[in-house]
Order: C-alpha cells, then structure tokens, then sequence
C-alpha cells in the first residue's frame, strides 16, 4: 500500500511532467510558426544593394557555400540558417550554378525553390539580319550585364580562334536571333551559340536545296544567302533575286552586286556609290571579279538561306531597285536598260 506521501509526490511529479510536456509542445508550436513566418518572410538586404542583390554560385559550390555566398552578398540573415532549411528541405544536394538576382521581396522558400529550378537572372540581345560581324561585336560591348571577354582590335583570326573556330572567317557565321544570356555572362558563350545556331540553320538548308545548283558546297550558299540579304528589301523578292545570281553563277556571268563592293571598300565607303566605286578592285568586288566572293558580307537569316539554295525558277538576268523596297526583273540587258530609265534616272 503506498503511502499518503509518496502519493503526494507522485502526483507533483505527474503534474511537473505535464508541465514539462506542455512546454515542449507550446515550444514546437512556437518553433513552428517562427519557421513558417520565416520562410515566408522576405529576406533582408544590405541597404546598399538598392533592392537586389546578386548571386553568382560556381559549379560544384556546396549547400553551405552558397548560404555562405548569399550573405557575402549582401543577404542579411544567418548562413547557418540558410544551410539548415536548404538540408531540412531535402534538395541541399539540388542547388544549380549560375547567377541569380536576389531582390528584397525574395523569401527563403521563394529562393531555394530559384536555386533548384535555376531560374537565374537572364538579359536578351537581338543580332539583327544584314549585320557585319562588326555591328555584332560592337552590340555585344553596349550589352547590358555582359561581360566582353573576347580579343581587342580588327583581327578575324584571332577572334574565331578564342571561339574554338581558327578555320572559318567571322563575317555571317552567326545567326540573326534574339539570345538570352545570364546576368554577367560572357560575350565569347554568348556568340558560340549564335555561331552553332547558323550551323544548323545552314545544314538544315543545304538539306533542302534544289538539284543542280552552281552552289558547291554550304559554304557557298552561306555567301550567295548573305549578298541575298543585303540586295533585297522585299521578303518576296528573294527567290528571284536568288534566281538571276544562280543564273549568273551558271553562265560565268559576274554578279555585279552592289552590296559586295560596299562590303569591299570597308571605311573608304562614304554612303554614296559611285562609277569609281564600281570599277575599285577588291576580292568583294563582283563588278570586277567573276564568281562569289571570298567570304559572306553579313548575317543572312533563314529565309535568305533558303532563298540561296531554292531560287526561283525565272530567265530574268537582272535586277533593279523600284525605290520602294521591291525590284523589277528583267531577261535582257535591253530591258534592264528600260527599267533603269524608269526607275533609277525617272525617265
């Protein structure tokens, strides 16, 4: 039988245990909601980062590492922290490089779920149809948050060789496309892709090309697609003005484009063509030289490069401009002779 007092001191140690119970459990309960309101909450920043912050994570950087980074950074709250909800969610292991962009209404499930999926701070540059592999560098250097990593100077050998290319000239070997790129990326990464962008663009269209066409190779159909671009202002002038240059090219006949003499004639070019322009020798020049010149003279689009290797089927010979973006055709030299009077001397 137990006795008066020791009933009474178990029942003080019941009710301390309860207590004792209770308080762990209101302590969770506590714990609980500070780290839902935590994780819900936006993390603070460094009042100097103006709003954003951000974060660059290296390949092969550790859960902890990038806590670490994060409040290098300018993230105001404890690393450890950090660390902890990335290994309580499971997916420490799941953290992707790449630059981020921390802005202040960017909470800590908010950005565990930006580290895993790789949603990384992300600008866009359009390289336009017709450009100079010189209006592409000179774009890429105005690029906002793009770091240009690539040679200085006038040098096309140099600048394919930091491309991984030392065989091909620059000139038109990048399509013209609209390009993401990460937030402080790199212009060398950047035009690797536009240049493995033509590549399949120019498979894709020697696929497709017609039969017997004087063109011998993708090379050349890159060549006769970027004088295409530069002749044309009307899309649906393109498979004539490719027919009368594949008709030329069948012949013997010269080009005769004026595209490639002012591609020729670089900064000697003063806007304005003239007869002596014409009859100024250079490896462009297709007034002076017979065939398709040594190099591209600009960035051709798809429907260039189709146009190059699917012409239209036509006799026409030569080509004039109308003055409003499209062209007249003509078979003979006597009827070009016609459609100049008309449309260039407005006779």
């Amino acid at each position: 039988m137990i006795g008066p007092r020791l009933s009474q001191r178990c029942k003080s140690v019941f009710r301390t245990l309860k207590w004792l119970l209770l308080a762990v459990l209101a302590s969770a309960v506590l714990l609980a909601a500070l780290a839902a309101w935590w994780l819900q909450r936006p993390l603070p920043l460094e009042p100097q980062a103006q709003g954003v912050v951000d974060l660059v994570i290296e390949p092969g950087t550790s859960a902890r590492g990038v806590a670490r980074l994060l409040v290098q950074s300018g993230v105001q709250t404890s690393p450890e922290l950090l660390f902890l909800w990335f290994r309580a969610s499971g997916q420490a292991h799941r953290l992707q490089a790449g630059t981020y962009e921390i802005d202040a209404q960017t909470s800590p499930r908010a950005l565990l779920r930006k580290l895993v999926e790789g949603e990384q701070a992300l600008r866009r540059i359009t390289l336009l149809e017709g450009w100079t592999y010189h209006q592409v560098l000179q774009a890429l250097r105005q690029a906002e948050y793009l770091r240009f990593d690539l040679p200085a100077g006038d040098d096309p050998a140099a600048l394919m060789r930091a491309l991984g290319l030392p065989h091909a000239h620059p000139e038109g070997r990048f399509f013209p496309d609209t390009y993401s790129y990460p937030k402080n990326g790199y212009a060398s990464a950047l035009l690797r892709q536009a240049a493995q962008a033509m590549e399949r663009q120019l498979a894709q269209a020697w696929a497709q090309r017609q039969p017997n066409l004087p063109l011998r190779n993708p090379d050349e159909a890159l060549i006769l697609a970027s004088i295409i671009e530069r002749e044309t202002g009307l899309a649906s002038d393109r498979p004539m003005v490719s027919g009368v240059f594949n008709n030329r090219l069948r012949i013997g006949m010269r080009l005769q484009a004026d595209p490639t003499v002012v591609y020729g004639l670089g900064p000697r070019f003063d806007e304005r063509l003239r007869r002596i322009h014409l009859e100024t020798d250079t490896p462009w020049n297709t007034y002076t030289r017979a065939g398709l010149p040594p190099t591209p003279i600009a960035m051709p689009g798809m429907a260039s490069l189709l146009a190059a290797v699917q012409p239209a089927d036509t006799q026409a010979m030569y080509f004039v401009a109308r003055g409003d973006g499209s062209s007249a055709f003509s078979r003979t030299y006597a009827e070009h002779n016609v459609a100049i009077r008309r449309y260039i001397l407005n006779q």
